[in-house]
């Protein structure tokens, strides 16, 4: 599945600590924002992790899932491209 992941947090500490996190499961497409494609445990465990650091009452992060009929309709303008599953294979 396709999440669009956003966030606003005003403590830099942490704002460096979820974005390292999200990092490890998809990829920044602007400042506060990453895709991922995760399947449900990979979706757990980032929200897990995600939940060890934040202060609710001060954050705020949006996890956001995205169709695959509304993927195919995700229009970028100016530089950038969507998040893909790269085939991959080891020899």
């Amino acid at each position: 599945m396709f999440y669009l992941v956003s966030y606003d947090i005003p403590e830099t500490r942490r704002r460096t600590k979820l974005a390292k996190i999200l990092e490890d499961f998809g990829d920044r497409v602007q400042y506060s924002v990453f895709e991922c494609i995760l399947d449900e445990k990979l979706l757990g465990k980032m929200i897990k992790r995600i939940q060890e650091i934040i202060i609710a009452e001060d954050d705020s992060i949006r996890i956001y899932s995205i169709c695959a009929g509304c993927e195919k309709r995700i229009e970028v303008m100016g530089k950038g491209k969507v998040s893909k599953i790269e085939n991959i294979y080891v020899i």
